[in-house]
């Protein structure tokens, strides 16, 4: 694939990449459950997504006034702060309105869960754009692992770093066939680890991950200007290995974004299905979109200076190497 043809899009996920301190994908889903464990008690629970001990400034507000009382319990863990309360109270649900202060200004969402002992759920995602959800239980629910599709999907399209691996990968890649066989094996890759990540079996601080991620993205820049150069190297002759490689540390990155909700073992493996499948939907749907603009530029036979030519691979290798400097000052430490 030539390089020219993708400078439009490197742009736009450059200046997207910019105006974000960090990967995408530090900012996770955060969750609100309100639980009836009896006629006059509820157990709520909030957690929020933090970069080491710094939480994004999102309050949970409940119409009644339930959270505006002192939490029972607070704490940070590795990626989260987390509230409890533990309310006594009559007053029903239905037609309370949830509302997060300061989501508006994020790009993350808020997944809501609402159980009553009569069996009444509502199973939803708040988005910044519309940041308050009105409890209704007399409307029929759409049923609540269909959402993760759309979070699936969501959770890629808005992963600049992610996304700029994949096109990284694009960039190197100038055969078709190999183009399928190397996000086939990225494909599977984070798979295998977003699967065994989400199901319990290992468990990878984010900063971690995140500075792995990071790496990956680095270490495609030198890559892709030796494909620039004609030269070769193991990863322009076997890129699929590579994919691969990095996609099993990729696939931990997708994990932050569903076991951030905390769902019930009962549920988790529907909820892992349909959200990889959003992940793989939005990834297909970005490389066919970056193929159709190469195209149209083939087509129209638009050139571009040599020295526009070299935009691609130092951009990719100079955020990598951004990226990575900030991922391990937090990783050791440091205040993001």
């Amino acid at each position: 694939m030539k390089q020219t043809s993708l400078i439009a899009w490197l742009l736009a996920l450059f200046v997207f990449a910019f105006a974000a301190p960090a990967p995408a994908h530090e900012v996770r889903p955060a969750y609100l459950e309100i639980d009836q464990r009896a006629q006059d008690t509820y157990d709520i629970v909030w957690k929020q997504p933090t970069m080491g001990e710094i939480a994004l400034h999102l309050v949970p507000h409940i119409s009644n006034g339930w959270l505006e009382r002192q939490p029972a319990d607070e704490y940070v863990s590795t990626s989260f702060l987390i509230e409890t309360w533990k309310i006594r109270s009559r007053e029903p649900l239905s037609g309370r309105t949830v509302f997060i202060e300061g989501l508006g200004s994020t790009i993350t969402d808020v997944f809501v869960r609402v159980k009553l002992l009569n069996g009444s759920e509502i199973d939803e995602i708040v988005e910044p754009e519309h940041p308050e959800l009105k409890l209704d239980f007399q409307v029929r629910q759409i049923p609540s692992a269909f959402s993760y599709l759309g979070l699936g999907i969501e959770h890629i399209l808005t992963g600049v770093d992610h996304l700029l691996f994949v096109l990284g990968l694009l960039l190197i890649v100038q055969n078709r066939w190999m183009l399928i066989k190397t996000i086939t094996a990225f494909t599977i890759a984070h798979s295998i680890t977003l699967a065994i990540a989400t199901l319990g079996s290992v468990n990878v601080a984010v900063p971690i991950v995140n500075a792995e991620i990071a790496l990956s993205i680095l270490f495609l820049g030198p890559e892709i200007v030796r494909v620039w150069r004609g030269q070769t190297s193991f990863t322009i002759r076997h890129p699929w290995v590579v994919a691969f490689a990095f996609g099993l540390l990729h696939g931990f990155g997708f994990a932050s974004g569903l076991t951030a909700l905390g769902l019930p073992k009962g549920e988790m493996i529907l909820a892992l299905l349909l959200f990889n499948v959003g992940v793989e939907v939005g990834q297909l749907g970005f490389v066919l979109l970056v193929l159709w603009i190469e195209r149209a530029f083939r087509i129209l036979k638009i050139r571009w200076p040599r020295v526009v030519e070299m935009i691609p691979a130092y951009a990719v290798g100079s955020f990598g190497a951004l990226w990575t400097v900030q991922q391990l000052y937090i990783l050791f430490g440091g205040v993001p």
